[in-house]
């Protein structure tokens, strides 16, 4: 995805004001309630005409005010994923999903319905009423009609938004997996900073109407964690876990961890907070820690009265939080040489 725009729109209370340049399959556009985020889905979506201005995507033209191009929504082939999924109540799940894809031209469907039927889970569902599914369940089929359609991008506006945990960790991972398969482009909006690392790559930040940053979704939690936000926790991609005594063995990068919870076999994402990581200057010899790890100091930046140490373990970028005291004793400096301990409780399953 190529996406260019330079729009301005004028509310009775808002105003909206916005210069992007943005490659990427996997963008964020994230903000506090009232930011301007739902307002930058609709004018892509042709849902709202901006005042002035361009959209450009991919090098086609969808908005210009000076040249006088205004296509339609149906044309501009962006499909809408909502916060409510507004299924078809009259449908059932299989009539949902194939709604867009009847209406699509044949020389334009990319995506085989049995293909997606069976990515996000849904077959077992296929004669069921809208009206009988969960929450996340009816996300699942919103997604799935939106992409039957095969559109050019996909906007997800607070999808998340109102499930309770258990239901985002279930379809988080199906959100995951469609993406990396059916490779369409996404644009994913969220006050979420755990979605926004989790589903995206690079991510806009708005606030009070105007965009304020563009960077990549590690340094906006970087950037929040030093702004105060002090629950910062890294996001650990864990693989293959094998029973280890009463406890569980699993691949990270090129080094094991142990911890005590059960994951599947293949990837299971953990989270690890950043304060429950200890580090020495040498090997301890004895340690209560499951997990002792060789890393070097590739970073550190000041948390308020902490300081943020970023590691480099096997590879693979673990971020710690120590007090300043702790930093002139150990003599931290990029490049020097720690191990960090970490307990195998400490590590909390997300999916």
């Amino acid at each position: 995805m190529n996406l260019e725009l330079s729009l301005e729109k004028k509310f009775p209370a808002f105003q909206f004001k916005a210069d992007v340049s943005a490659k990427g399959k996997r963008l964020g556009v994230f903000g506090p309630s009232g930011s301007g985020k739902s307002t930058l889905m609709n004018l892509l979506a042709g849902l709202i005409t901006p005042d002035r201005g361009f959209i450009r995507l991919d090098g086609h033209t969808l908005f210009d005010s000076e040249k006088r191009i205004l296509v339609s929504p149906k044309n501009r082939r962006i499909g809408v994923v909502f916060q409510h999924a507004h299924l078809f109540p009259h449908m059932n799940v299989q009539r949902n999903l194939m709604y867009g894809f009847k209406r699509t031209p044949e020389k334009e469907r990319k995506i085989s319905p049995g293909a997606l039927i069976d990515v996000l889970a849904l077959g077992h569902l296929l004669d069921r009423s809208v009206h009988r599914l969960s929450g996340g369940e009816r996300q699942r089929v919103a997604l799935g009609r939106t992409l039957l359609a095969s559109p050019r991008l996909i906007l997800m506006d607070e999808p998340l938004t109102g499930l309770d945990q258990h239901l985002k960790y279930q379809i988080i991972p199906y959100l995951k997996r469609v993406f990396q398969e059916f490779d369409i482009p996404l644009i994913f909006i969220s006050h979420s900073l755990r979605e926004m690392r989790l589903l995206t790559d690079d991510v806009l930040v708005f606030d009070k109407g105007f965009l304020s940053h563009c960077l990549s979704s590690e340094d906006l939690a970087r950037h929040n964690l030093v702004s105060g936000d002090r629950a910062y926790a890294n996001l650990i991609t864990l693989k293959n876990p094998l029973p280890h005594k009463d406890l569980w063995r699993y691949t990270w990068g090129n080094t094991d961890l142990i911890l005590t919870e059960p994951g599947k076999e293949g990837e299971n994402i953990f989270e690890l907070p950043s304060k429950d990581i200890t580090l020495f200057k040498r090997h301890p010899e004895a340690s209560s820690a499951r997990n002792l790890l060789h890393g070097i100091v590739t970073d550190f930046f000041n948390v308020g009265n902490r300081v943020g140490v970023e590691l480099s373990c096997s590879g693979e970028k673990l971020i710690c939080q120590i007090v300043p005291e702790s930093v002139e004793e150990l003599d931290i400096r990029k490049g020097e040489a720690l191990v960090a301990a970490i307990k195998a409780s400490a590590f909390r399953k997300l999916f």
